[in-house]
């Protein structure tokens, strides 16, 4: 009899082990990482993002708020990148070595270093795209989420810590005089507001299992919540477990 019920054991062992190789494949197949948006530049923006890496695979989700609402009287594009390569910081007010009040993308570079990726709603995602006004997302506030294929360059710098996400785009009424008359050292022809950082944040590891859910989707299928249906999974399965070996017990110490 007590052959019986150690044999009648072997499924729920199986389950376990089941859940526990699901889990351990989903934690293994993606690394989630976060970025908190500081303001820079006198702007009155925040926001957050988060990245989850599989392969070259990034799948992003972004929400910020408080940035420049309009530009030329149309929703103004905000520009955003993973930069990366550098020292891996959003820079101090020492980066701004003109004196203007404005830290250029080019003065903060060697804090952050270069373009590695382009965060546009469509279309191409490589540093060529990265002053294409036309694809970035718009307005004050805005959602962002999309699934996109890395560089080798941003996959390396997302690993070794050096990403740092850089949104662009600030109101010129918010600059100084001298600020307001200079032009952009990225684009010329636009003014220097228009390609400044607004935002910016270092992209850290998370301990988080999923991405946040919610935003408007801008691009290919997520990654997110694979993690967590394992862990379900497995907790599921190690209650299952431990009911059934209880009562296994109980029966055999009645018998016993």
């Amino acid at each position: 009899m007590k052959k019986k019920m150690l044999l009648s054991l072997a499924p729920v062992a199986a389950v376990c082990m089941a859940a526990l190789s699901m889990s351990s494949a989903a934690a293994a197949g993606s690394t989630n990482y976060q970025a908190t948006l500081n303001a820079i530049n006198h702007s009155t923006g925040s926001g957050t993002l988060s990245l989850s890496l599989n392969g070259d695979q990034a799948t992003v989700t972004e929400r910020v708020s408080g940035l420049a609402a309009t530009f030329m009287g149309a929703a103004y594009p905000h520009v955003q990148h993973i930069h990366g390569g550098a020292q891996g910081v959003c820079p101090t007010t020492a980066a701004d070595k003109n004196g203007d009040g404005v830290i250029s993308t080019t003065e903060g570079a060697p804090f952050y270093g270069g373009v590695l990726t382009t965060l546009h709603k469509t279309g191409d995602t490589s540093p060529a795209a990265g002053t294409n006004i036309k694809t970035a997302p718009s307005g004050a506030s805005y959602s962002y989420s999309r699934t996109i294929t890395l560089s080798a360059a941003a996959v390396a710098a997302i690993k070794g810590g050096t990403a740092v996400i850089v949104v662009h785009g600030l109101d010129p009424a918010t600059l100084s005089k001298q600020a307001q008359g200079e032009k952009s050292d990225l684009v010329p022809s636009l003014p220097l507001a228009a390609t400044s950082p607004a935002l910016c944040g270092k992209l850290v590891a998370s301990q988080m299992s999923s991405i946040p859910t919610g935003a408007v989707k801008t691009g290919g299928g997520s990654t997110s919540g694979i993690q967590d249906e394992g862990l379900i999974a497995l907790s599921g399965a190690l209650l299952f477990g431990a009911g059934a070996t209880m009562v296994a017990r109980r029966r055999l110490s009645r018998q016993s």
